[in-house]
């Protein structure tokens, strides 16, 4: 089970903490029902599967980023870091002298 860690404010003043957080969705009933098949085909419950995909969805946006703002600390270490010299590392050496997989025997 998945699950997003929040607070919400009671009656009382004490804020308790859930394990949970509901979100409340409008889609056409076509969407609806790819989601319910596609879910089926991977044999897991519904929400698990909209979890799933929404998860992997907000990974890849935010792996998509093109602007990275550093500190100008970070910027130091990161631009040595490019501009350091590659290193030996023997046992990528060793896998690029092997035949590769892709190609035919």
């Amino acid at each position: 089970m998945y699950s997003v860690s929040t607070t919400i404010q009671s009656r009382s003043s004490k804020p308790r903490r859930l394990v949970s957080a509901r979100v409340n969705l409008r889609i056409s009933p076509e969407v609806k029902a790819a989601l319910m098949q596609a879910a089926k085909l991977q044999r897991i419950k519904l929400t698990e599967f909209m979890v799933n995909a929404s998860q992997a969805a907000a990974e890849t946006a935010m792996a998509d980023r093109t602007l990275f703002v550093l500190p100008a600390e970070k910027w130091q270490e990161f631009n040595a870091a490019l501009d350091a010299p590659a290193r030996e590392i023997p046992a990528l050496r060793k896998l690029f002298t092997k035949r590769s997989v892709f190609k035919a025997a």
